[in-house]
């Protein structure tokens, strides 16, 4: 099992430091997050800086660490998909194999757009190499297995993926038997993170928990488990840990080492 260290779990690093930082902490992969939402806490690392992709370069010549995704491509009802093309042709630069996309539109009878906007995206990352994965966090426009395979399904790309987020399982009650309902090739990695057993019934918490209070595993109430049995085998895994309390108590680098460590432990992987 791979392990990629995502750009949320130590928002604050820019990508050159967050690659050194991730091969001390002993990751085999960086996720980095070059097209901002523009949330609270975010800094802007933007693929039109140069020098920040240069030295970002520079760093993964001399770690071996190597690019696995970039986030945020959101489907919005007035965003043109090509706006994203300047992040994906870095990340297709940089080595990068997947792109992260989640739907925002929050518009009624919205999902023909939706597909368009997917469809388009896949179209224009297939060249790059890159494959699209559609996520569904529980306070976006789609908020479950089911609505993201729709998507999926209609859009009917050949570089098209689902991304699970253990967090957003246990959000959305997501069974193992659906995940296994689904074709295989669907899932090319997994975000991974513990989480309590109490369910937010508003977004605003769900929000408040996914990015700045998710837990080791081994320290909540996730089923990895059974999770992992109804998934490839050989799935990466990419550690989507932001805690604010922790990294205060430890800094960025000892958070990535303990997010490490306890996926170890708990997921069998050494």
């Amino acid at each position: 099992m791979k392990f990629s260290l995502a750009h949320l779990t130590v928002i604050g690093c820019p990508p050159p430091e967050m690659t050194y930082l991730a091969a001390r902490a002993g990751y085999d992969y960086v996720s980095l997050r070059l097209i901002p939402m523009g949330v609270a806490g975010e800094n802007l690392y933007l693929p039109e800086d140069k020098k920040m992709i240069s030295d970002t370069r520079t760093a993964l010549a001399q770690t071996g660490i190597e690019v696995w995704d970039i986030e945020l491509a959101r489907i919005l009802v007035n965003k043109d998909p090509r706006d994203y093309l300047p992040a994906m042709e870095v990340a297709a630069e940089l080595g990068a194999r997947h792109v992260i996309s989640s739907a925002w539109t929050n518009t009624t009878g919205d999902r023909d757009v939706i597909v368009e906007h997917f469809a388009r995206l896949c179209d224009l990352a297939k060249p790059l190499g890159l494959t699209v994965n559609l996520e569904f966090p529980s306070f976006s426009r789609l908020t479950n297995l089911q609505q993201a395979a729709d998507i999926v399904a209609a859009a009917n790309r050949c570089n098209s993926a689902i991304l699970l987020d253990t967090l957003y399982l246990h959000f959305s009650g997501v069974t193992p038997e659906e995940i296994t309902a689904l074709p295989h090739h669907w899932f090319q990695f997994i975000h991974v993170c513990d989480t309590s057993p109490e369910i937010p019934r508003d977004k605003q918490e769900m929000t408040r928990i996914a990015r700045d209070n998710r837990l080791y595993i081994g320290e909540g109430c996730i089923d990895f488990s059974a999770i992992f049995k109804s998934l490839p085998a050989d799935i990466t895994c990419s550690i989507e840990l932001p805690n604010l309390q922790r990294v205060k108590k430890y800094g960025y680098e000892e958070h990535a080492r303990r997010c490490l460590a306890s996926a170890r432990k708990h997921l069998g992987a050494g």
